[in-house]
Formats: C-alpha cells, structure tokens, sequence
C-alpha cells in the first residue's frame, strides 16, 4: 500500500517523524522508523533523513504502511457535525491567521477532567469548519493560545495556523501581551491603586515532588486600581504581569478581598447574600481587555470584550456607579 502527502504551508516546518507520527498515530514507532530506515519513506522521490524538516509542496511518499501493522483501524470514528455543535461565543476579530472571541462564563476552554459538554475548542473548530476551513489529517488544529478560566467571561485568542501558534506561544510566555481585567472584590479599598507582589505555591506541584523539594513558590505581580465603590463591595480593573494559575483570585485572596462569587477562594458566606441580594450567579471576573502584536504581521492590536450583561446588572444592586463607557486606566 502507498500513502502520499503534499505538505501544504501549516504543515510546514515539521520533522519527517513527527509529521508521519500524526498521520500514522495507529502504528507502533519501531514499525515507523523501520519504514524509514528501508527507505520505504520518501520526500520528492528522494531517501530521507528521520529529522528532514518539511517545506510546502514537498511530497511524502510511505510505501508499505498498512502492511507494517495490518491490524490498523482503517477508518477513523465519525467525528460530531459541525453544524450539531452550538456556538456560544462572540467574534470580536478574525483573519486568516487568528480569532479573537468573547467567551461566556461557563464554557470551558479545553477538555479535562470533570468537564462535560462542548468546549471553546470544540466550537471555534465547529465554527471553521462551517466557514469552509478543513483542516487536513494530521495538520494543525486551531487552537486557543492561552489560558482562562471556565467561570471567567471574556478576550481569548485563537491560532489558526501553525505560525501564529508559535509567535502567540512566544508572546504570552515572555509576558509581551498585556491582559486587563474587571473584578468585583468584597470590601472596600482605602487606596485607588496598589501592586500584589506575592509568590504563590505552584498550584499543580505533585506530592512528590514537594516532599522531595518543598513548596515551590512561583513569582506572581498583580496591578489594581479601583474603579468604584460601594458599600460592601469595589469593582476593580487588574492588570498582571505573570500568569499563574488563578493567580487574580489567589492574590485578592491573600490580601483579604477575594472575587465575589468565588466558589473556590472568596468567602462562601458572603458569596450566598450577594446572590440573594444582587442576583449574582457566577463569579465576577472577566476579561476585558487584551493588547497584544500580531503574530505574523507584527501590528498592534487591541481587543476589548463589554463586560456580561449579568455582571453590569449586579453592580447597581451593588452600590456600585460604574458605567462601561468610562475610560479604562489603563493605555492598552
């Protein structure tokens, strides 16, 4: 049997191996590097080498393949319709390259443990695919570039090609994009801005691996400055340098003014009258702005997402005067 790819420009920049590890995924890796080694594997009619990386429009021949693990699965199981996949989130932006959406409260981004039902992944790609956008076997899936909270609303980024995956992966991990939040914490502030500078423990650290090192404690900077203010409660905008895992959350934790809504860090008390009183049903975090350079075209960008209807319906209840038309702090 002979199989033939044409490396198309997002299946590009790719090892030979690890190109023919995703399409073959069903054949053992010693029936795989055999292949190669008997020259069974060929690009552009020539012999070659296992770590070849790929250009657009090569050709890669693999003669032999099925009969290398002829018990394979010949078919792969029928993927869900994209047209039975709901879409729940909002577009803010779109090019060939990434997709900027606002994501509801509620809907996680990827799955995992305890999460049912469609994720932010499974609807940008039902979304594509309705668009007309087929990704090939094996090729890159569009995915989201960085991380959000499933009860946290607002700005994700999605790459659609391999290129703008890497250069977001770059941006967001050297700190290079800048994320805004609003929070509404419990309390009232006696300054209009402050810093958290507080490191906090590695939130998937392994037992083992703190009985063998002890804690380790991760660098973790949060901005605030106050908005407005009401009685019992102050709606703050946040910026972060770091990234940490809840790191919003557990900084406003620490200093004694956790998220409203908080089911897992704010005060549970406190949490349940703000429901009853203010109709609040989820935590009040959103994301609401993101500023960040392009991936492949180096442009500035600025993204802003309205703060969930559900949220600015609270803050009156609140006491809190705030209108969404103010200015951010913040220059974005």
């Amino acid at each position: 049997m002979k199989l033939e790819y044409t490396i198309s420009e997002d299946a590009a920049g790719q090892r030979l191996d690890k190109f023919l590890r995703r399409r073959l995924a069903e054949m053992p890796l010693s029936h795989l590097y055999k292949l190669v080694r008997t020259k069974k594997v060929r690009v552009n009619g020539a012999r070659a080498d296992i770590a070849r990386l790929l250009q657009p429009g090569d050709v890669v021949v693999v003669h032999g393949a099925r009969e290398a693990n002829p018990d394979a699965p010949r078919s792969a199981p029928t993927p869900r319709p994209a047209s039975a996949v709901p879409q729940d989130f909002a577009i803010l932006y779109e090019d060939a390259h990434i997709l900027v959406c606002d994501k509801p409260a509620g809907l996680a981004i990827h799955a995992g443990s305890g999460i049912a039902g469609d994720t932010l992944v499974d609807q940008v790609r039902a979304y594509l695919t309705r668009q007309g956008l087929v990704v090939g076997e094996g090729e890159f899936k569009p995915s989201p570039a960085h991380r959000l909270d499933r009860e946290t609303s607002g700005v994700v980024v999605v790459a659609k090609t391999r290129q703008a995956m890497v250069r977001l992966t770059e941006i967001f991990t050297g700190g290079e994009a800048k994320k805004t939040y609003l929070t509404l914490a419990k309390g009232r502030f006696q300054r209009d801005r402050g810093t958290i500078d507080l490191r906090l423990p590695e939130h998937q650290q392994t037992a083992a691996s703190k009985e063998q090192r002890g804690v380790n404690l991760q660098e973790a900077v949060t901005h605030w400055t106050k908005l407005a203010g009401g009685g019992e409660a102050t709606l703050l905008e946040v910026m972060i340098e770091t990234g940490r895992t809840h790191q919003i959350r557990r900084h406003l934790a620490a200093i004694g003014h956790p998220v409203i809504g908080d089911a897992k860090y704010g005060d549970f008390a406190f949490n349940r009258r703000s429901r009853a009183a203010w109709g609040l049903r989820r935590m009040f975090l959103h994301s609401s702005r993101l500023a960040l350079a392009h991936p492949i075209t180096g442009k500035r960008l600025v993204f802003d997402a309205p703060l969930a209807q559900e949220l600015a319906a609270a803050l009156p209840r609140a006491g809190v005067a705030w209108s969404p038309t103010r200015p951010y702090s913040g220059e974005g």
